[in-house]
């Protein structure tokens, strides 16, 4: 398993369209992506836990990967991620 930490950038955080992009690029991926955000465990590939997940703009989070893949899933997540998710 690889994990980073990064800052959610987007200004009205991880809402629906950022969201969906999220999951998206997560369902690509061969590993398994979760989130650890304010004590809860968030399953990545999911467009509704992301958004029950209520992460707002400058909340920390951190991306973990586990699998065949999860090196390159990491990074392209998290390149996905600091680039704003589409916005």
């Amino acid at each position: 398993m690889v994990s980073q930490k990064v800052v959610i950038k987007n200004a009205s955080g991880l809402h629906a369209r950022p969201a969906g992009i999220l999951a998206q690029a997560a369902m690509k991926c061969n590993s398994n992506v979760l989130i650890l955000v304010n004590g809860k465990t968030v399953q990545v590939k999911s467009i509704l836990n992301l958004m029950a997940a209520a992460i707002k703009c400058g909340t920390e989070i951190e991306l973990q990967c586990e699998g065949a893949t999860e090196a390159e899933d990491l990074k392209t997540l998290v390149e996905l991620i600091e680039s704003g998710l589409g916005e």
